[in-house]
């Protein structure tokens, strides 16, 4: 098993059908998977940061419970799963965590969201920006449209 699939997830946002698409990508490619929710939250000052530990503690708590339901699912059909949060600027934090590791084979945008906003005022996401100097493919699932 030397294929490598990252699925992100940002602010507790989650699409169930990124989370089955990455469950049968993984599966067709005898890959492991990496289930990585960032959540943003500002630093400003540093004296601030004992303030916001009850926070932080409470957030990861909340987050390693549900990571670990997604996580079974995958357990169940076989594909060998990690978990990891991260908090901060979900930009920095995403690039910081690619860089303590081996490269994936692919990458799956899981909150569902669309990458791009629409409209007058259309900012892209930042995944979006960051995606072209990536090595290996992103990928975006989003519910199916009525």
């Amino acid at each position: 098993m030397f294929q490598r699939l990252l699925v992100i997830f940002e602010n507790e946002k989650v699409c169930p059908q990124a989370l089955d698409f990455a469950m049968g990508l993984a599966l067709r490619m005898d890959s492991e998977v990496t289930l990585l929710m960032l959540m943003e939250m500002a630093f400003l000052e540093k004296s601030l940061l004992g303030a916001k530990r009850a926070t932080l503690m409470e957030m990861e708590k909340r987050m390693a419970k549900k990571l670990s339901q997604w996580g079974n699912e995958f357990l169940k059909k076989g594909i060998t799963l990690s978990t990891a949060i991260r908090v901060g600027s979900p930009p920095e934090e995403f690039l910081k965590f690619l860089a303590e590791r081996p490269p994936f084979q692919s990458i799956v945008w899981g909150s569902g969201e669309d990458l791009q906003e629409s409209g007058q005022a259309a900012k892209i996401h930042w995944l979006s920006r960051v995606a072209g100097n990536l090595e290996c493919p992103v990928v975006t699932v989003g519910r199916k449209k009525q």
